[in-house]
């Protein structure tokens, strides 16, 4: 078997924003008055609260915030997953470095079998909320269109393959998308035959792109290794 070079795109992969309102009021003379304004400035008063205990009430991203760190990415796939999505590679996987492993952790498979080159990307990333998961998921399919979505993954899934080609050699790539509470999980699966110059059908990537989310998804919600 002959030792094929990697097309430049595929070699060069991953080389990886109080404003306060103030509101005032007019106050008349009059007994009236006075009596509207001292239950006013009683109800401020029982509603008041020290700079102290603000601080320590939970906001809405707090409250929301159900992960709080990026699991271990190369642990969150089965081993037989593995070899079975990228055959000929090490199911340890390579974690690339990340400017802040607390919040976004990725870990990469890739291997040439043959003339069959496959690579695996799964990425966990932690945001402050739910709503601001939930821009980024929305923002990141919208921008992959031509997808559609997966039933009972996540809170949210949703699946699209493409198909390029440079210099006559075809690569079908499988994206999958899935919001969980305030975690984005992503799977990036693709293929290419060497030989044939020729990818993989779209079938087969987008159930591998799949498969390969649903463990992820899973490894994130039940915190359970995979092995």
């Amino acid at each position: 078997m002959r030792d094929l070079p990697l097309p430049l795109a595929l070699t060069a992969r991953l080389s990886p924003v109080l404003v306060l309102a103030c509101a005032g009021w007019a106050l008349t003379s009059g007994p009236a008055a006075s009596s509207a304004t001292e239950h006013k400035s009683a109800q401020r008063s029982q509603d008041a609260q020290s700079p102290q205990d603000a601080a320590s009430a939970p906001g809405p991203s707090a409250a929301a915030k159900t992960y709080t760190t990026a699991p271990a990415p190369c642990t969150a796939l089965a081993g037989k997953t593995i070899t079975s999505l990228v055959p000929g590679a090490k199911t340890a996987g390579k974690e690339i470095p990340s400017t802040d492993r607390s919040v976004r952790r990725t870990c990469s498979w890739n291997a040439l079998k043959g003339y069959d080159y496959r690579w695996l990307d799964v990425t966990f990333e932690i945001m402050d909320s739910q709503a601001e998961a939930q821009k980024s998921y929305t923002e990141r399919s919208t921008d992959k269109s031509g997808g559609g979505a997966v039933p009972g993954l996540g809170d949210a899934a949703y699946s699209v393959v493409n198909l390029t080609t440079e210099d006559k050699q075809q690569t079908r790539e499988g994206l999958v998308l899935v919001r969980v509470s305030n975690a984005v999980v992503s799977v990036d699966y693709n293929g290419s035959d060497f030989e044939t110059k020729k990818a993989p059908g779209t079938d087969e990537i987008n159930k591998g792109a799949i498969k390969a989310a649903r463990e992820a998804v899973a490894a994130l919600e039940d915190g359970r290794q995979k092995s």
